[in-house]
């Protein structure tokens, strides 16, 4: 069968199919993923590719894009049959005059570095999908699609050749604005997909006609190999919670036309197309209406680019490069919108010494103003830096770098990289977690900020400034894995490490060697203990706080709870002076946002 999509390759063009998952929708099978129809609904899938077959494709994709391990954990039993069905089922549709390629997309999960699916889960998912589709023998090669980045791409490659001989197609799906355009991205990019060995080559989805013209006349200068492109109708719309393209198949039709006279050797659809815009495509291809340009290479001028403009250094980096011992403060955000306590507060501890005030991002999922809001007024009504820590549970990949670069904008610098509680076990249990990344892949992205591009590589016009805070947890049971992930904190462009509440100096200890180990400096957590309540609560509820038996009964001996409370701080400042010995900063976290007590206890270190 791989001879057959060689062959069909060196056609004057190729026409390919549309969308599957949003026709199948259209046609009443609203369960997704889409491609659990190849059990469940397997006539309409049959029906759907018969409709491309129908309208004039040369080839169909096998209903199988998110058929993985990764995308589908819930259906990891029937991946494999659900996979030779969708083979089955596109075979049966084209039957022997027709092509068949076996569909796999991307993972939907950023990978490591800056996400946590690894690269082998990556390999052995696409291996996986591509052994089922190989088994099958019903596909003629293999398409590639909608992949973001690159190197998830390259890794399909690999695992597809891994296990079969078939012809594969790569193709990208291209997300910058103009300007990237300029520089000659797509050029790249095809420099790069070829190097893969790949039969051909393209782009697909998210973009329309129009916009993918550039795109392909990009990719076409700079490759022998046929190129795709497979755009969609436009932009889409939300209309009764669902995904609606506004569909204008002859307008499709001609402006693809222009897509075929700019380089494109196979051409189709991609999501909200139907196959009425095929069949419009395959008239118009049949009537000659297009005139292909002779392929040229082209040698792009790229521009000088000016070195991007530095943010200036934070008054904590300063400080941090200076030597000098930091002391920071936790105040605890309100319910609700009445934050004059913590602007009073924060006057005071500026007052007495303190360096820096510390804002929780939603801390045990609790409701609580947008930690940014409370930062921002600190710092402009009070003078007094702050670091905001930011939680990886409530916002996806974009906008966690919008907000980002919203608090770069505002000023605010110093920003404590933190996982984040699950929502479940919050205020509102219901409410769902996002977790796209963890505190690991955030630390990537401030570190991306700093040297001036995004998550995609795209330029943000300057580097920004950031602050980079993690967490660390000397007492954690697996302090091996704990330990590990500190150094890749560190190796993702962390500066400064936060702990805990420690209530030992052996604790501390272990702390501050992990951190002389990855070279960077540490806030040791102080919480002063307010009495035998609080004490048995946070060593009995709050997972991660360990407070040592001589300290629980010091509190329980105490006659009352103001005896209690002078225990908590008395304790609180022996541990501080032994940690001003040890750490370049103090992190107290004094009960309630009380600014007296932290005051009380900062009198052992100034």
């Amino acid at each position: 069968m791989g001879v057959k999509l060689a062959e069909a390759l060196k056609r004057p063009f190729l026409l390919g199919d549309g969308a599957n998952g949003t026709w199948l929708s259209d046609q009443g099978f609203k369960t997704q993923p889409y491609e659990l129809a190849n059990l469940h609904a397997p006539e309409l899938v049959i029906a759907a590719h018969q409709a491309y077959i129908d309208s004039g494709s040369d080839f169909v994709e096998t209903n199988t894009f998110s058929a993985n391990e990764i995308k589908m954990p819930g259906a990891s039993h029937l991946l494999h049959d659900l996979t030779l069905a969708g083979a089955h089922l596109a075979r049966k549709a084209a039957g022997p005059e027709k092509l068949v390629l076996g569909c796999i997309g991307p993972m939907g999960k950023p990978i490591e570095p800056i996400g946590s699916i690894t690269r082998q889960q990556v390999f052995d998912a696409v291996r996986n999908q591509a052994i089922a589709l190989a088994e099958s023998n019903e596909v003629d090669g293999f398409i590639l699609e909608t992949f973001i980045h690159l190197d998830e791409l390259a890794i399909a490659v690999e695992a597809v050749k891994s296990v079969s001989d078939l012809p594969i197609i790569a193709c990208k799906a291209f997300i910058e604005d103009g300007e990237a355009l300029a520089e000659g991205l797509p050029g790249r990019c095809a420099t790069e997909m070829a190097s893969l060995g790949v039969a051909a080559l393209g782009a697909n989805c998210v973009v329309g006609p129009q916009r993918m013209v550039d795109i392909v006349r990009q990719l076409s200068e700079h490759t022998d190999l046929p190129v795709l492109a497979q755009p969609t109708p436009g932009l889409p719309q939300l209309v009764k919670g669902e995904i609606v393209y506004d569909i204008q198949p002859e307008y499709f039709a001609k402006a693809c036309m222009r897509l075929v006279e700019e380089g494109a050797h196979i051409i189709g659809g991609c999501c909200g197309t139907t196959p009425e815009h095929i069949a419009r495509m395959r008239a118009l291809l049949d009537a000659g209406a297009y005139r292909p340009q002779a392929r040229t290479s082209v040698e792009r001028r790229v521009k000088e680019q000016k070195p991007l403009a530095e943010t200036e250094p934070t008054e904590l980096a300063m400080k941090l490069k200076n030597g000098k011992f930091i002391i920071t403060v936790e105040m605890d955000l309100p319910r609700g919108l009445n934050v004059d306590k913590i602007l009073r507060g924060s006057k005071s501890l500026k007052v007495h010494g303190a360096d820096l005030v510390d804002i929780s991002d939603g801390a045990r999922a609790r409701l609580r103003m947008n930690p940014m809001s409370v930062a921002t007024l600190i710092q402009d009504k009070v003078g007094m830096e702050v670091m905001m820590h930011f939680s990886c549970r409530d916002r996806n990949l974009l906008a966690i770098q919008a907000d980002l670069l919203g608090a770069h904008a505002l000023g605010v610098r110093n920003i404590l990289a933190i996982t984040g509680d699950p929502a479940n076990i919050g205020d509102y249990p219901s409410a769902t977690s996002v977790f796209d990344i963890d505190a690991i892949g955030l630390v990537r992205i401030l570190s991306r900020f700093n040297e001036g591009i995004d998550l995609a590589g795209y330029s943000i016009g300057v580097k920004c400034g950031f602050v980079i805070g993690v967490a660390f947890d000397p007492i954690a049971r697996d302090l091996e894995s704990e330990l590990d992930r500190l150094k890749r904190k560190a190796d993702a462009g962390a500066h400064v490490v936060y702990t805990q509440p420690l209530f030992e100096r052996q604790a501390a200890d272990v702390a501050a060697e992990a951190c002389r180990q990855v070279g960077l400096p540490l806030f040791v957590g102080i919480l002063p203990l307010r009495n035998a309540r609080h004490c048995e609560f946070m060593h009995n509820e709050v997972p991660g706080i360990v407070i040592p038996d001589w300290l629980r009964k010091a509190m329980a001996d105490a006659p009352d709870d103001d005896n209690a409370r002078e225990v908590g701080i008395c304790e609180a400042q022996k541990l501080s002076t032994h940690i001003r010995t040890q750490s370049q900063g103090l992190y107290l976290m004094p009960p309630f946002g009380s600014h007296q007590i932290a005051e009380r206890v900062m009198e052992a270190v100034l």
